[in-house]
C-alpha cells in the first residue's frame, strides 16, 4: 500500500496519530465532526453523541472512527473544514454549532450523509424543505433557540417592566440566522412598546466594544441572541455582565450556571444523543432523507439568584413560580 493512503490530515487539531493507529482508524467506517466552536465547549455535547452511538451499537475506537474539525468560532473557516471532510470521504458528516456548520457541510456535498443540531428553523434558514420527510443527504435536530428570542425579550421586560433602554447583541456574521432573530426581535418589542438598541459582535474585541457602548447608552439591561461563537465566549459575557451590573438574559443553561441572570432555553440534552443515534442508523444502511427532522419540545427557565442580589434586583415572585431552576 503506498505511504499516502496512510496519510490523514487533521484540521484544526493539534493531535498527532502514529502512522499504524491512523491506519487502523481508517479501516472503520468514519464519521466526520464539523464544528464552529472549540474541542473544549463541545466536549459535554460530543460524550451525548458517543452515548447516542454506544447505545446504538457504535463505540468510538472499536468499530467507528470519528474525524474531528474544529472552526475555533471563525465561521470563514468551516468551508474550507467542510470541504476537507469531502475529500475524505467520510461515510457521514456529523455538525455542530448550529446553522453555520449545517450550511456549511451541505455546500461542500450533496452526496455524503449529513446529520446537522441547530438552534434554528431548519426550513427557514434553509437546510431542509420538509421536517417530516427532509430528502436528499441531510436530517438532524433543531432546539429551536433562535426561535424563542422574541420569549427571552418578554421575560427580561418582566423582570425590569420599567426599562427604557434594552440592548440585543447580535452576531451579524451568523448567516441568514441574524436577519431572522432581528426581525422576529424587532416585532416582539414593537408589540410591546419597547425600543431596542442593537449591538453587533462577531470578534472578542467587538464583545469589548459592544460592553462599552452599553455604559455609554446608560442600557438598563441586555439580550444575547443565540450563536456558536457568543457560546464559545460565554464566560467573557458573564464577567462583563457581571462587571458592568447589566441584567442578561441568555439562550443557554450554561450562562446562567456561569453566573449569568438568567437563561431561557430548550433542554438539549436528548437532542445531541439523538445525533448519535441518527448517525448510527445512516451508518446501518438508513437514508438521511426519510429520517424526520427531530425538535425540541421542553424549554427551561433558569434564574440564578446570587445574581440577582449583586445586581440589586428582586425577582418577581410570578416569574420565580415559573423558574424551573433556580441557582442560590
Amino acid at each position: 500500500m503506498r505511504r499516502r493512503d496512510f496519510i490523514q490530515v487533521t484540521v484544526g487539531s493539534a493531535v498527532s496519530w502514529p502512522l499504524s493507529a491512523r491506519a487502523q482508524q481508517r479501516a472503520l467506517p468514519m464519521i466526520g465532526l464539523l464544528s464552529s466552536r472549540s474541542p473544549a465547549v463541545d466536549a459535554p455535547l460530543i460524550a451525548l453523541i458517543r452515548q447516542g452511538l454506544n447505545e446504538t451499537g457504535f463505540v468510538e475506537g472499536q468499530n467507528v472512527a470519528i474525524d474531528y474539525r474544529w472552526a475555533e468560532g471563525q465561521y470563514d473557516r468551516l468551508a474550507a473544514l467542510a470541504a476537507d471532510l469531502a475529500r475524505q470521504q467520510v461515510a457521514v458528516i456529523v455538525t455542530l454549532g448550529g446553522d453555520t456548520s449545517a450550511l456549511a457541510a451541505k455546500a461542500g456535498t450533496a452526496t455524503i450523509p449529513i446529520v446537522f443540531a441547530t438552534g434554528s428553523d431548519p426550513v427557514r434558514t434553509g437546510l431542509v424543505n420538509n421536517l417530516h420527510r427532509p430528502g436528499g443527504n441531510i436530517t438532524g435536530v433543531s432546539t429551536l433557540l433562535a426561535e424563542t428570542e422574541a420569549k427571552r425579550l418578554e421575560l427580561l421586560h418582566e423582570l425590569r417592566p420599567h426599562a427604557t433602554k434594552t440592548a440585543v447583541l447580535v452576531n451579524p456574521g451568523a448567516i441568514p440566522r441574524a436577519e431572522f432573530q432581528l426581525n422576529d426581535i424587532q416585532a416582539a418589542a414593537r408589540g410591546a412598546g419597547q425600543d431596542i438598541n442593537i449591538l453587533n459582535a462577531s470578534t472578542i474585541r467587538d464583545i469589548d466594544v459592544a460592553f462599552a457602548k452599553l455604559v455609554q447608552m446608560r442600557a438598563d439591561a441586555l439580550l444575547v441572541t443565540t450563536d456558536s461563537f457568543f457560546f464559545t465566549h460565554a464566560p467573557q459575557l458573564v464577567v462583563l455582565a457581571a462587571r458592568h451590573a447589566i441584567p442578561t438574559v441568555y439562550f443557554r443553561r450554561e450562562f446562567a450556571a456561569a453566573g449569568g441572570l438568567m437563561s431561557y432555553a430548550a433542554n438539549s440534552d436528548e437532542s445531541y444523543r439523538l445525533l448519535g443515534v441518527y448517525a448510527a442508523r445512516i451508518l446501518k444502511g438508513e437514508k438521511p432523507g426519510d429520517l424526520p427532522i427531530q425538535r425540541s419540545t421542553k424549554f427551561e427557565l433558569v434564574i440564578n439568584a446570587s445574581t440577582a442580589r449583586a445586581l440589586g434586583l428582586e425577582i418577581p415572585p410570578t416569574l420565580l413560580a415559573r423558574a424551573n431552576e433556580v441557582i442560590e
